[in-house]
């Protein structure tokens, strides 16, 4: 059967890393039997530019449909001056919203080639490899009632409400063990029970599921201790999961430990694995169109895409091998760039990507 792709470049750097991610999928198509269609749509600026909202209907139509979404990213300053509906960013939520994208999965794995790229000691991060599950359709993110109001004292105050269900942590909580069962048996949650009733909850919930899953070590961490470990000892670490604004944060510092945030994709899954696949990092306006921008990150989303969605876990694998590949002989973006190494841009480094696949055919 073949399966409907949705292509949604976005903003900055997204069509550009995007078309390479894009290489990859019709050098599967053409020489590796991927049975596979493509359809692109605007979202975010460029979604308000073609139809002034940042989820046009159509997009929003088209990822419904949609087997597994391809996304690059949203923003830029281009934009900022709109009324918050309005934003870019505001339709990458409504896009997790709208398809129930509960479950986002962020590797931090640290390849062997970029050792020397990460801002640690190499044998601290050497073999990183830790997943993050966040839970991404609830929290303080889309929590109600929120605004900004007046209080009684004539001053302007912002509020927004941290809430989560027991059944919201439950199926956040079981990805997360189901992936910890998978790998090495060890699932730490992070939260703020020592302050916060919501994950005070978190916890109760957590500690009961442990109970169906006998095999996997469950741990708990206050999220300020987790952000110091992570810099500390980040190797402890196997499965950590956590709500949506801790995982935001504690993503993104696991994503230096790898040596550059260009290097690590990102799935969000709903409960039937349909899923939308992103590079952790965003829009990047400031290097916009140079052929500058690292691909991989988007390349790798593709590799998550078809384990996760499309149940292509050998031509997953191959495109790991293929980057594995390409970092060998030596390549590198400006992000991952070191001395000795030789220096391309996003095109050459698709394209790199490209004939090892070939190559390792």
């Amino acid at each position: 059967m073949t399966a409907k792709i949705a292509i949604l470049p976005g903003d900055g750097i997204g069509p550009e890393i995007v078309a390479e991610a894009v290489k990859v999928i019709d050098c599967l198509r053409g020489e590796f039997g991927l049975d596979c269609e493509l359809e692109q749509a605007p979202v975010g600026g460029a979604g308000y530019e073609a139809a002034g909202e940042p989820l046009p209907a159509d997009t929003l139509a088209l990822a419904g449909s949609a087997d597994a979404i391809l996304l690059g990213a949203v923003g830029g300053p281009r934009w900022d001056s709109l009324d918050r509906p309005l934003r870019p960013e505001r339709g990458l939520l409504a896009l997790r919203s709208e398809l129930n994208l509960f479950g986002n999965l962020r590797p931090a794995i640290l390849y062997p080639q970029l050792a020397e790229a990460s801002a640690l000691r190499q044998e601290v991060v050497a073999g990183l490899d830790i997943m993050i599950v966040r839970e991404l359709t609830g929290g303080i993110y889309f929590g109600e009632p929120r605004g900004v109001r007046t209080n009684s004292a004539g001053e302007r105050e912002g509020f927004n409400t941290l809430i989560y269900n027991e059944g919201e942590i439950e199926r956040i909580g079981r990805l997360a063990f189901d992936i910890a069962a998978k790998r090495e048996g060890r699932l730490c949650s992070v939260d703020k029970a020592n302050v916060l009733e919501v994950s005070e909850l978190w916890r109760e919930v957590m500690e009961a599921l442990a109970r169906d899953y006998p095999d996997v070590e469950l741990s708990h961490m206050y999220v300020d201790n987790a952000a110091m470990q992570l810099v500390r000892a980040p190797k402890q670490f196997d499965v950590v999961v956590t709500g949506n604004m801790f995982g935001d944060i504690l993503s993104d510092c696991a994503a230096m430990l790898t040596g550059s945030i260009g290097m690590l994709p990102s799935a969000s899954l709903d409960a039937d694995s349909k899923g939308m696949y992103e590079p952790v990092h965003g829009s990047a306006p400031d290097i916009a169109g140079q052929d500058l921008a690292n691909p991989l990150a988007t390349i790798l989303s593709v590799a998550m895409m078809l384990r996760y969605s499309l149940g292509q876990g050998e031509l997953a694998d191959r495109i790991q091998r293929a980057v594995g590949s390409v970092l060998d002989d030596g390549l590198r973006t400006a992000d991952i760039h070191t001395h000795g190494a030789e220096r391309v841009g996003t095109r050459a480094m698709g394209d790199a990507v490209v004939n090892a696949l070939r190559a390792g055919a």
